[in-house]
C-alpha cells in the first residue's frame, strides 16, 4: 500500500505569517510531516492540516491539487471527502 503523500503541493513560499501559500504548512510543520512513518499518523497530520486551512480561509485550490497528487499514487484519503473513502 503507498505511503500518504505529504500535504505540500509544490509551491513552497512562506508569506502568510509564516505559512506556505500552496499548503497553508510551516516550515516546522513540513519537517514534522516527514518524520512521520505510520500512515495512520501521516493521514492524522493531513486533517489537521484540513482543519488549519478551513480557519486560515485561503487554501481553496489546495483540496483539488492534493486530491490530483492522492489520485497518482492510489491512495484514497478521507479527511478528503467528509469522512466517505474517495
Amino acid at each position: 500500500m503507498p505511503k500518504v503523500p505529504s500535504p505540500c503541493i509544490s509551491v513552497c513560499k512562506f508569506k502568510r505569517e509564516g505559512h506556505c501559500i500552496g499548503c497553508s504548512m510551516t516550515k516546522a510543520q513540513k519537517s514534522t510531516f516527514k518524520a512521520l512513518k505510520k500512515d495512520k499518523h501521516r493521514e492524522a497530520f493531513v486533517e489537521l492540516v484540513v482543519a488549519q486551512q478551513s480557519a486560515m480561509g485561503r487554501y481553496t485550490h489546495w483540496k483539488l491539487a492534493y486530491e490530483k497528487r492522492c489520485r497518482k499514487k492510489k491512495v484514497a484519503l478521507t479527511v478528503l471527502d467528509g469522512g466517505k473513502a474517495a
